[in-house]
């Protein structure tokens, strides 16, 4: 597949963070500062249509590589095309072919989710009255009551409120969605229905996704291929089959788990648990 037929590629990106350690005095002219790699020569590509799951704890640099992707961060080497257009030298285009959704959305709270999706509708230059009844459409088919679209956001739960967000992106039609650890947060049949609507969109409007998770289950359930990254290093990327085929042994049906165990030398679960402050997201 030529570079100009893939929806993403990402080649040799590295990003790094510097960091000040330690108490510094007035009187020291030199700081002492922690350089971070957050990605160490990623390279990734998907194909249009494809869902594409990027798997690894916090920390590991998934939400670095999106914020790279959808232009909020420059890469410090590398380039990164999205349907043929670099990210920095073509900021404009790619911003209209992408949206992305955060796990940390942010809304007028004391709006309603209506009033929330319109002013975004108004921005991108929709029609009222389309944007609208889409608008509708697309929140009961997340699960929100009628009834909830209308009232303030600061009286919805987490998870509703991160499933008006998912709305919010759809409603620009994005050739390429960005799903930032979309479901954190939300309980399990408001996870099944986030995932149902992500397929639907890929099915009916030929998105492609590229989807952070540290969730095994939902990478298992939503994506063609995945990729494993650790430490900024994708280590692993495969269907799901085939990164099974990893940790395989005695006839033993592995799970991702064991995969990235036998990848890493630890557990995927651990290692959420033991980042520190400061980690890189």
């Amino acid at each position: 597949m030529t570079t100009n037929a893939l929806a993403l590629d990402v080649r040799h990106v590295r990003k790094v963070f510097e960091k000040e350690r330690g108490r510094h005095w007035p009187w020291h002219r030199k700081k002492d500062v922690q350089q971070v790699v957050a990605l160490d020569d990623v390279s990734l590509r998907v194909a249009p249509r494809e869902i594409y799951g990027i798997l690894g704890p916090n920390g590991s640099g998934k939400s670095t590589l999106i914020r790279c992707i959808s232009t909020l961060l420059l890469p410090d080497a590398g380039t990164i095309r999205v349907f043929g257009h670099d990210v920095v030298r073509e900021e404009r285009i790619v911003k209209e072919l992408i949206n992305r959704v955060s796990v940390e959305a942010s809304f007028f709270k004391k709006l309603s989710p209506m009033e929330n999706l319109m002013f975004g509708a108004r921005l991108y230059g929709l029609d009222p009255k389309v944007a609208r009844h889409e608008i509708v459409e697309v929140l009961t088919r997340l699960g929100l009551e009628k009834a909830a679209i209308f009232r303030p956001m600061e009286k919805m739960s987490r998870g509703m409120q991160q499933k008006v967000a998912v709305a919010r992106a759809l409603l620009t039609r994005p050739r390429l969605l960005l799903l930032d650890e979309p479901t954190t947060g939300l309980d399990p049949r408001s996870k099944r229905e986030v995932q149902a609507f992500v397929r639907t969109l890929r099915d009916r409007y030929d998105t492609t996704v590229v989807l952070t998770t540290h969730d095994m289950d939902e990478a298992e359930r939503l994506c063609d291929r995945i990729a494993i990254i650790d430490r900024g290093r994708i280590v692993a990327e495969g269907t799901l089959a085939e990164l099974k085929a990893i940790a395989r042994r005695n006839g033993h049906e592995p799970t991702l788990e064991d995969v990235f165990m036998a990848l890493t030398g630890r557990a995927l679960s651990d290692e959420q648990e033991n980042l520190g402050v400061g980690g890189v997201a």
